[in-house]
């Protein structure tokens, strides 16, 4: 039997490395049955080869549509037969780390009895992991549905199907049961969701629209960070596109479509192309990259980096089918005070610049 794991998270982040990630949360199987095979239901092939997994999350994958034999979706009772090509989509299993409900606000945006959707602070971490146990969104939510089965599993990553930067603000979906999760979690390794952010960069770009097309992997030379291999040989296929909203001279307030969601992708792909966010500081955004080098100038900047102390990136929008009532739903998050706070400074300087020319 041949197996391939096309897992679809950029695992092996230590410390806050981990909470950076904004890969999606779920893994992609291929098996290949043996000429030896002998009949047997699929969801017992796959719980028998699967780590983590049982019977009956299988079943509900395939209620989802998520199991496919031979490039066609399949029923849990399906008979495995020799040189089936069986892939799966799963949500991640689960880690031997305890979850600790925790009565911590949180600002949401939508709930039904299927899913919910957080407008995440800036500075909250997503989901537990190493160097961060306790106080993240999770946490929480898990408090909020303390009464939910899938949240009173101890899985660290109940419900979830992508995440966002501790230090990125803004909207997340978030299943209430498994049926749901894995509907979800189809549609994000499909591409079938719209995703779309707000973010600050510096520099003047020359188009008004954009695409930026560019595998992303670890960067060789230092593990904290994501990196752009141009020409194809390394990382997995990205696209980001963009259309700037209001250009300030130094900085450009930019709108951006993920096409696919790599980790730290909005980051990595505006750094490639000279265009950093600004005061992102693993990229190089907390510099000033623009401008002049008069004093009052850099204690302007100086004075936004005090305000938004983090990159300027928020997840503004989030669409997609709900999984329960097949209906196409669009939802919106406000930017946060830091953000807001720090467009109007730049719309301000530019508006006084333009009065003292």
């Amino acid at each position: 039997m041949t197996i391939e794991n096309t897992d679809i998270t950029e695992e092996g982040f230590t410390g806050e490395d981990i909470q950076e990630e904004q890969a999606e949360l779920f893994e992609h199987f291929r098996f290949t049955a043996d000429k030896g095979q002998g009949l047997l239901r699929i969801d017992k092939f796959l719980a028998s080869r699967i780590e983590n997994t049982s019977r009956t999350k299988v079943q509900y994958a395939a209620e989802a549509g998520n199991i496919l034999v031979n490039g066609s979706s399949v029923k849990s009772n399906y008979k495995v037969k020799p040189g089936d090509v069986v892939t799966v989509v799963l949500p991640h299993p689960p880690r031997e780390i305890e979850l600790i409900p925790q009565d911590i606000p949180i600002n949401i945006v939508y709930e039904d009895e299927h899913v919910l959707l957080v407008n995440k602070e800036p500075g909250m971490v997503v989901h537990p992991g190493f160097g961060n146990y306790s106080g993240t969104l999770v946490n929480a939510v898990a408090y909020h549905l303390k009464d939910n089965p899938l949240f009173a599993t101890g899985e660290l990553r109940p419900g979830l199907v992508h995440r966002i930067d501790k230090d990125t603000s803004g909207i997340l979906v978030l299943a209430k049961d498994e049926l749901s999760l894995n509907k979800l979690a189809s549609q994000f390794f499909n591409r079938t969701t719209e995703r779309k952010y707000i973010a600050l960069v510096w520099g003047d770009l020359p188009e008004d629209e954009g695409t930026i097309t560019g595998n992303i992997g670890r960067n060789p030379r230092d593990r904290k960070q994501m990196f752009v291999f141009a020409d194809g040989s390394d990382g997995k296929h990205a696209v980001t596109h963009y259309k700037v909203i209001e250009r300030f001279g130094y900085v450009n307030l930019v709108e951006c479509k993920l096409e696919t969601g790599r980790t730290h992708q909005i980051r990595v792909h505006f750094k490639f192309i000279g265009h950093p966010i600004f005061n992102d500081e693993l990229y190089g955004g907390h510099e000033i990259l623009k401008g002049t080098t008069f004093s009052k100038y850099r204690q302007f900047v100086h004075n936004c980096f005090k305000i938004l102390p983090r990159q300027a990136l928020h997840a503004k929008s989030l669409a997609f089918t709900h999984p329960a009532t097949g209906k196409w739903m669009a939802f919106e998050s406000e930017l946060p005070a830091d953000m807001s706070q720090t467009i109007d400074k730049w719309r301000n300087y530019v508006s006084n610049r333009q009065l003292e020319e």
